[in-house]
């Protein structure tokens, strides 16, 4: 079962004309893998003769948890117009670009306006449709996509896969009543004591595979509860299933993947920004042991925007020699930009009200240096 769930994990879905061996691989181990996910997660494993997909609905939303690829809200509004568009066609049945334009048009809001005379117009639209592509919900039968990137007469020939329809989550209660967006997350709980029993578990478990960390300030204090009781229960159930560990701590808790456990996305990543953020994360720890940033009681440090800012930037002015040519010829504003986005996108820090930052326990518990003989900076250690 491990392999499979890892891979369901790890994807949005697993679509039988993609893969099909992996897809009979995990339609032969579902009962195995719908216990684990529904009796732990509370997930549900949907499968058909399209795909397979572990609906995973995470307990609490993370700046990470948004498309990568899309820069705009205008791209998130074309991809649920697509959907829409989408949803009336069978599988297999084809449509040119100009068809979908013309039903944009008609379908999105009147204060948003869309005019395909405009190049960034089409070119959002255009990352939404490879999106689309690389997602398995559609195929380019005909044409190329930079024709309309050109021009806005250009045409491409698309196939519906199907697979859209499963894009989207099911709710359990009508979605047009919702005022705020935490009720999304709270919607399959309506009339459930959220603190106990089944929701509890489901939230911990969720917390700890789909987040970069869990907090004992962060969320329900239940939570936290639930870990005194169970935590060792918790930790030999995950330890069985993957090659992992559970280090739980006075006010968090850290799922660590070993080496054959691959769940997606995992920090560190194998680039020169993983190296710069452990970097950065080794002058946080140094400064709270220092005594020069406060410890909270919460294991949370809470800085001015503008001191941390000037530690990335020291971090660059030491250790930049070592960094690849684009990070160390970047204008330290810039620079100090993409770490402070890279660090809140991985759950090190928080943005708090006016110019506050909260620096989260992870920052502590993973840090970087680079051997002592580097001749490039300074060393703490």
């Amino acid at each position: 079962m491990r392999e499979e769930l890892e891979a369901l994990m790890r994807r949005r879905w697993v679509l039988k004309d993609q893969d099909k061996e992996l897809y009979y691989q995990i339609r032969d181990a579902s009962g195995d893998i719908r216990r684990f996910a529904t009796e732990k997660m509370g997930c549900s494993l949907i499968e058909n003769s399209l795909l397979v997909k572990l609906e995973k609905i995470p307990a609490k939303a993370e700046p990470g948890m948004g498309i990568l690829e899309f820069t705009s809200k205008e791209e998130y509004a074309f991809l649920c117009v697509l959907l829409m568009f989408l949803e009336d066609k069978e599988p297999g049945s084809q449509f040119i670009l100009s068809q979908l334009t013309e039903y944009i048009e008609g379908n999105m809001p009147k204060e948003a306006k869309v005019d395909w005379t405009i190049y960034t117009h089409r070119r959002r639209l255009i990352k939404v449709m490879r999106y689309g592509v690389q997602q398995g919900m559609l195929l380019v039968t005909d044409g190329r996509d930079d024709d309309f990137m050109d021009s806005a007469g250009g045409e491409v020939l698309y196939e519906n896969t199907g697979a859209s329809r499963y894009f989207m989550r099911n709710f359990s209660a009508d979605i047009m009543g919702y005022t705020k967006p935490e009720d999304f997350g709270e919607s399959d709980w309506f009339g459930v004591d959220e603190e106990r029993g089944l929701a509890r578990r489901h939230r911990v478990y969720k917390r700890l595979l789909l987040s970069p960390g869990m907090y004992r300030n962060d969320g329900s204090p239940e939570d936290f509860e639930y870990l005194k009781y169970y935590g060792r229960r918790l930790s030999e159930d995950l330890e069985s299933v993957f090659d992992c560990r559970v280090d739980i701590y006075k006010g968090s808790v850290f799922f660590i993947m070993g080496q054959d456990c691959d769940l997606g996305a995992a920090f560190p990543q194998n680039n020169v920004l993983s190296d710069i953020l452990l970097l950065c994360a080794g002058q946080i720890r140094r400064m709270a042991d220092e005594k020069k940033w406060q410890l909270r009681e919460d294991e949370t440090i809470l800085v001015d925007l503008i001191q941390l800012e000037r530690l990335i930037k020291n971090v660059k002015a030491d250790f930049g020699s070592g960094f690849t040519k684009n990070y160390r010829e970047m204008p330290d504003g810039e620079f100090a930009r993409a770490v402070l986005e890279a660090m809140e996108m991985w759950g090190f820090i928080r943005r708090e009200e006016g110019q506050s930052i909260r620096i989260y326990p992870i920052a502590g518990r993973i840090c970087g240096h680079y051997p002592k003989d580097y001749a490039g900076g300074k060393q703490d250690e």
